[in-house]
């Protein structure tokens, strides 16, 4: 059997970041929990790196949009002068827009 590490995020798009061969996509996902005896929520902002076709489908999506994402999570770890660095990077490897954002957000 093979081992997975999967993540999926429902949320809607903020900044999309085009590089060469690589987009990144802001996605916010909303979380509610208690404080107080009050529900409130929290914004939580996950960053999604997209290759290949992927990029195209991003590419139709809008600031504001609701959008469906799956994918893997890739750890890395890398030297600098202070020290060892981990990361955790969210590779998509599906994208697809639910919902088109409100004409007037911005």
């Amino acid at each position: 059997m093979q081992n997975i590490a999967e993540f999926r995020i429902i949320g809607r798009v903020g900044k999309t970041i085009e590089h060469d061969k690589v987009t990144k996509v802001n996605v916010a996902a909303n979380y509610n929990r208690q404080e107080n005896g009050e529900w409130v929520t929290d914004t939580h902002w996950n960053e999604v790196t997209l290759f290949g076709k992927l990029i195209e489908r991003a590419a139709k999506a809008q600031k504001g949009d609701l959008v469906h994402i799956t994918g893997r999570v890739r750890q890395n770890s890398y030297d600098t002068t202070e020290g060892r660095r981990y990361t955790v990077e969210l590779i998509a490897d599906g994208f697809a827009v639910l919902a088109k954002g409100s004409e007037d957000r911005d």
